[in-house]
């Protein structure tokens, strides 16, 4: 097994096989030492959250399968904390792809003057580049296409991707009486060229709410998967 990258929140692994380990950890992002999916940097560490993280992602990449969305996943290891995946090429040097339901977070610091905390969006997605010196710019299909990063119709897969997982991922927490706000997704090719969702689907990257009030990733978890 060999080491491939040092992230935030999870370390990555080749193994022997050509699949890569995707080793959890405790961080999480945020700012000021408060949790923040949208953050670009670790704001604390929570004892438990890596393997509460990958209970969560290992139920929902399940689901999501059986479903008939194609992603990385393979297999998880909740005791050792580990999950094996398909290897993968991200989109330029990664680009995070946000579906909102609701304006919260980031959003709502940028256009905060034409709509108020909460109010609907109708699948509302925005894409940004991977770049912590650059605080994630947002970036245009238009863009995309001119940077050499994906093409046109890879932009509009992904587009459609995206919707058609986040119904589905709101149709499970539905089903514990819980909403999705905003979720933070990344994709990858595969070596013959296949579109498939790739990193995590935790409480690190998702707003989550009940009653109209947050759930937090540790929380998430427990109520999902136990």
């Amino acid at each position: 097994m060999q080491a491939v990258f040092k992230g935030k929140t999870k370390d990555v692994y080749q193994l022997d096989n050509g699949n890569y380990l995707l080793k959890f950890k405790d961080d999480v992002t945020g700012v000021d030492g408060q949790f923040d999916p949208g953050a670009n940097q670790v704001a604390l560490s929570i004892e438990g959250i890596g393997k509460a993280d990958l209970a969560l992602s290992k139920h929902f990449f399940e689901r999501l399968i059986a479903d008939g969305i194609p992603t990385h996943y393979i297999a998880a290891d909740l005791e050792a904390g580990e999950m094996e995946v398909l290897p993968a090429k991200v989109f330029g040097q990664g680009v995070e792809v946000i579906c909102r339901l609701r304006a919260v977070g980031s959003f709502i610091r940028r256009y905060g003057a034409y709509i108020n905390t909460g109010d609907k969006l109708s699948e509302y997605v925005e894409l940004t580049l991977k770049d912590d010196a650059r605080q994630d710019p947002l970036i245009t299909k238009e863009g995309l296409e001119a940077l050499g990063i994906m093409t046109a119709d890879e932009y509009t897969e992904i587009l459609e991707l995206t919707k058609k997982i986040t119904r589905l991922l709101s149709s499970y927490l539905a089903e514990k009486d819980l909403e999705l706000y905003d979720i933070k997704y990344e994709f990858g090719r595969t070596e013959d060229g296949k579109i498939i969702l790739i990193d995590e689907l935790s409480g690190g990257n998702m707003r989550v709410f009940k009653a109209s009030e947050p759930v937090e990733p540790m929380e998430l978890s427990r109520i999902i998967c136990e």
